[in-house]
């Protein structure tokens, strides 16, 4: 598993929503901390044990800190939930150094679009920062189901690079979804970032299918090609090139099953 090699004090804590919490971290003496570029990740130790990983959403110039923000998830794992209903403001926290495996391309051509679903918008919102910092233009769209569940909607607001961003809630009806299709009609020399449900990721890809090959980045969950095999209930998936086999039952995810076999699978975006 990811080494924790920081023990950081909880700097703030606050309510983003009533599902979302947000945690500033930083060096107990005020020492700066290890940098990091947007997309990156960090592997926090929770209450209940082991480890998860939370996108970085401020600004990577700042070394000071780390802010991450935490969905508490009433029926996952329970990692979350400690997090969220275990820890207080000036408690500590093992951290690991910041790891990026849905990096931002500052250099390459064209204007980014910037995608973010619900808590999606953390490494997103991490990206537009940055991408303003740079003095690249770039569009953002952020889908919630509705305002109140919005994360960062009034700092967004607020900010410099308020223009490009587009917030759509669609109240969880079909009917008034974003028009993704619509939007990535021209590619235009452009790069897709997107972070959200599956679900969105899902629909990207396919309104996007027409897109040049690498033009599309996803928060991924790992880095290696999986092989698949249905069984019953559940399915096995292997790492490509190895022999190593792990069943994952119909009640359990893939991420899941690598990371109590103790694997250390990158998964910066768990929503």
């Amino acid at each position: 598993m990811q080494n924790l090699t920081m023990t950081l004090t909880v700097l703030a804590k606050r309510a983003l929503t009533d599902e979302i919490t947000e945690f500033t971290l930083a060096d107990p003496a005020g020492a700066a901390l290890p940098g990091f570029t947007a997309g990156s990740h960090v592997h926090v130790g929770v209450p209940s044990g082991g480890t998860r990983q939370y996108s970085l959403a401020n600004d990577p110039a700042e070394t000071h800190r780390y802010v991450i923000a935490v969905k508490r998830e009433a029926g996952g794992r329970g990692g979350s939930v400690s997090l969220v209903d275990g820890v207080a403001q000036g408690d500590s926290l093992r951290v690991s150094a910041p790891r990026n495996d849905f990096a931002l391309d500052l250099d390459a051509p064209g204007e980014p679009l910037l995608i973010a679903g619900g808590i999606g918008i953390t490494p997103i919102l991490c990206m537009a920062r940055a991408l303003h910092g740079a003095g690249r233009p770039f569009r953002m769209v952020y889908l919630t189901r509705d305002a109140a569940q919005a994360a960062y909607a009034d700092e967004i607001a607020a900010a410099p690079f308020a223009a490009p961003v587009t917030m759509h809630h669609d109240g969880g009806d079909p009917a008034r979804a974003f028009d993704l299709a619509g939007a990535l009609a021209d590619p235009a020399g452009r790069t897709i970032y997107c972070c959200g449900p599956t679900g969105l990721l899902h629909a990207v890809r396919g309104a996007a299918a027409h897109w040049p090959r690498g033009s599309i980045r996803f928060e991924d969950f790992g880095t290696a090609p999986l092989a698949a095999e249905v069984e019953g209930d559940g399915f096995w998936v292997r790492f490509e090139g190895e022999e190593t086999h792990y069943r994952v039952p119909a009640d359990r995810s893939i991420l899941q099953v690598l990371q109590e076999a103790g694997l250390d699978v990158p998964s910066s975006c768990e929503a």
